[in-house]
């Protein structure tokens, strides 16, 4: 499956972004979904994920109650919504799929979207 990640840019601390990842090449539903980022100097890091029927979702510590990822699989697109943004959520943001929402090695991977959160 060929993932598109957009929908980065810059905003202010306590605003909104929305980012979307456009799946093609295979049946999407046939995948959990997940959103990684990697800030500079810092390890890439699991920050959401969403299993293949949309019904289990896991969330990192850091952005429960913000962070909020959802999938359309009729439109094979998986998006997160990000709102209350901190300067610490900068990072390039990369959505991926895998058969398995426990995956340690996730299969699939789009190209980064860069993030910017100014203070």
């Amino acid at each position: 499956v060929q993932l598109q990640a957009s929908g980065g840019g810059l905003v202010q601390a306590g605003g909104s972004l929305r980012l979307s990842c456009a799946a093609s090449g295979r049946t999407f539903s046939s995948y959990a979904g997940g959103w990684f980022r990697q800030a500079p100097g810092k390890d890439r890091e699991l920050v959401t994920a969403i299993s293949r029927g949309g019904g289990t979702t896991y969330y990192a510590d850091s952005v429960k109650g913000r962070f909020t990822i959802f999938r359309d699989n009729d439109k094979t697109t998986m998006y997160l919504q990000m709102n209350s943004l901190k300067p610490e959520d900068t990072a390039v943001y990369y959505c991926a799929a895998d058969p398995l929402i426990t995956s340690s090695r996730w299969y699939y991977w789009g190209q980064g979207t860069l993030v910017t959160v100014s203070s």
